[in-house]
Order: structure tokens, then sequence, then C-alpha cells
């Protein structure tokens, strides 16, 4: 066949040996950077501003659209990637719809710090394009892939009435209570798609290719927590202090929570779980929405001690260092509870390491609190994921190990 010819889409090998994300994938993850770059630099100003409910709510609702848009075209992808200039196209434009949605991010968080009415029309905008490359690519396999049509012509009614309600509610401009009263069932709507689609004709999704490609989305968002090292140590090597022990602990730190967090995720077998229990691909898939998102805060949370340093953050040493022990917090109680619920097990262990991490967390802001220096507590807070990396490197592996063979 010439180079890149058109092909049918019939569905790829679940099985197929060797699956790895493909070029054309890894191009579009980077629009992903930079829309998780906005969301977490929104969500930084926000907290240092001393408004930390606005920034969290629009960073929310900012993260569920950007992962949510990846999460629709990478499993279809999986299942579907042709990997002809039909599909390279649709890809493309989708691409356009992230950039786009990245674009609208700011106007999203100022009206919910102002209140009145939500302004989120450019990011519906994005979500349009999005949607026709999406809604075309199902047509395809509609046509050309009969046992599962039931699947795609379920995804593509859901995926256009779920986006004809995001766009009436954007044109109304209805006060901002009410239309986060009606984003519910919308939320409702995107979520249960998918699961009732693949209810009436599974999709051939690989699992080993879904959960390399949801392992460097982590990749990508512990990227957005160097970014707020660079940034902390931007503000305080060039400020008046310069080059100092300071610095140097949080270099540490930085880069220390960062190496923890992808240990602790990478000793995980999520792909192991997925080929023997296709089925529980539904909570892999959905609860990483939120593992992404508690890493992009963790880089956000960074991002504040920066502004700290260079005085124009308006909060304390305290909040400044929950900004980034909360996201911590909630990614390691996330990675255990995503373990347990794919894994089917209750390990007693995992409350020890539990708690030992909680009492790592407790620590740092008791520091804080007490007046230690920001960098010394933010290196405290290092040996939180490191808890479970002993736990795991000693007695842990053979505790996976058991419950992979009774998997």
């Amino acid at each position: 066949m010439p180079a890149h010819a058109r092909r049918r889409f019939s569905g790829r090998d679940p099985g197929e040996e060797h699956r790895a994300s493909t070029p054309l994938e890894l191009l579009y993850d980077l629009t992903l950077v930079v829309a998780f770059g906005t969301a977490a630099d929104e969500l930084a100003h926000f907290i240092a501003e001393g408004h930390a409910w606005a920034g969290i709510g629009g960073f929310a609702f900012a993260v569920f659209a950007v992962t949510w848009a990846w999460l629709n075209y990478s499993w279809f992808a999986s299942a579907y990637d042709t990997d002809d200039w039909v599909f390279r196209l649709a890809t493309m434009v989708q691409m356009i719809g992230v950039v786009v949605l990245s674009l609208g991010l700011p106007q999203l968080f100022e009206s919910i710090d102002h209140g009145g009415t939500l302004d989120n029309d450019v990011m519906v905008a994005g979500y349009v394009i999005m949607r026709v490359s999406l809604v075309f690519l199902w047509w395809q396999v509609l046509r050309q892939d009969p046992p599962r049509a039931p699947a795609a012509r379920t995804y593509i009614a859901t995926v256009l009435t779920s986006q004809l309600g995001w766009v009436l509610l954007a044109v109304l401009d209805l006060p901002i209570g009410t239309t986060f009263l009606l984003l519910i069932p919308l939320f409702v709507l995107e979520l249960a798609g998918p699961r009732i689609a693949e209810q009436k004709a599974p999709t051939p999704w690989h699992p080993h290719h879904i959960a390399e490609r949801y392992a460097l989305m982590v990749i990508i968002t512990l990227g957005e927590v160097i970014l707020g090292t660079v940034f902390a140590l931007n503000a305080l090597v060039h400020g008046e202090a310069g080059w100092s022990v300071d610095a140097a602990l949080l270099a540490f730190a930085g880069i220390g929570l960062t190496f923890g967090c992808w240990w602790t995720y990478f000793v995980m077998p999520w792909a192991e779980v997925l080929v023997r229990h296709r089925e529980r691909g539904f909570w892999f898939g959905y609860g990483h929405l939120a593992v992404f998102g508690s890493l992009a805060a963790m880089g956000a949370g960074l991002h504040v001690a920066a502004f700290a340093l260079e005085g124009e953050a308006e909060i304390g040493t305290t909040a400044t260092v929950l900004s980034v022990a909360i996201p911590l917090a909630l990614y390691i109680a996330l990675a255990y509870g995503l373990y347990s619920i794919l894994m089917r097990e209750r390990d007693p262990f995992h409350l020890a390491l539990l708690a030992g991490t909680a009492a790592v967390l407790f620590l740092t802001v008791a520091l804080a609190a007490a007046g230690v220096g920001m960098a010394v507590c933010l290196v405290v807070l290092t040996a939180a994921p490191a808890v479970t990396i002993v736990g795991y490197e000693t007695v842990g592996h053979r505790h996976m190990a058991d419950a992979l063979e009774r998997l």
C-alpha cells in the first residue's frame, strides 16, 4: 500500500505484541503540556493571591476538560488507530481544539472568581472543534466495523447530546450557580457515555497500550512539578539571597518529590490487571482523571512557593506548604485506592504505609506552622512518597507478587 493510504476502521488486534505509543500520539500529547501548564499557572496565581477556592474550582473544571479530551482520543486510538491520512488529519483537528481550549482557561478562572456568569465560551469552542473530529472518527467506525456499530452509535449520540448541552449553557449566560447545577447532568452523561457504549459492543482497545498512554501522561504532569521547581529556584537564585543553602534544599525537594511520585506510580502493575480484567478499565481510566490533576496541582504549589519567595504571595508559609502537601496527599491516596480497587486487595501493610505517609505530611505542616523555613519543610515533605518506596522495596514487592498470582 502507498504510505499512509486510506484504511478501514475495522479495529486493531487487542492482543497485538509490542504495541506502543505512536509518534502521532506523542505529538498530540504536547498540546496537553500547554493546557496543563496554563491551568497550573492560573491555580498558582489564585492561591498566592488568597483566592484559593476560586482557583481550585477553576482548576478542577479545567483539568477535567483537558484530561477528558485526552481520554476520549487515547481510548479511540488504542482501538482504531489506522495511522492513515484520515486519522492523522483528524488528530491534527483535535490538537487545534486543545489549543483553543487552553486559550480560554484564564477567562474561566476569572469568571469563577468574580461570580456573575461562567465565561467558558472559548473552552466550549475548543471542544466543538475536537468533537467534530471525534464524531467523524466514530462515524467511520459505524460504517466500516459492523460488529461494533452499536457502540459507535452510542458514542456519537452521547457526544453530540452533551456537546449541545455545553453550547446551550455557554450561549444562555445563566448565573454561575445555576450553570454549575446544570453542569452536573452533563458531567454524568459524559462519564456514562463510554460505559453504555462499551456494554453494547466492546471496542478492541489494547491493555498494554492504554497502560503506557496513561503512564506517559503521568510523566507529562510530573513535568509541571519540575517546572514549578524551576520557578521557585529562579525566584530564590535571582533574588537578593542568590545561590544559598535554601536554593540547594529547594532543588532537592522539587526533584525529590518528582522522583518519588514517579517511583511510586511505576511500581504498580497496571497493565497486568487490564490484561486479566478488561472490565476494570473504567476504574483505571476514570480514576486517573484525579491522579493527573493532583500531580499538576503539586507543580502549581511549587509555583506558589516561587511567588512567596519573590514576596508576591499574600499567604503565609504554612498555606504555601499546604499548597504542595495537599495535592501530594491526594495523589498518594488515589494511587493506593486505585491499586486496591483494581487488584481487589486490602493489604494491612498498606494501612501502615499510609499511616507513615500521613505522619510525614502532618510533620511538614507542623514545622511550617512553627516557623521553620519553607525549603526545609519541602525537603521533609519528600519523605512522604519515600515511605511507600521503602515499603515496596523491602516488603511490599512480595505482597504485590502474591496479589498478582491470586489475580
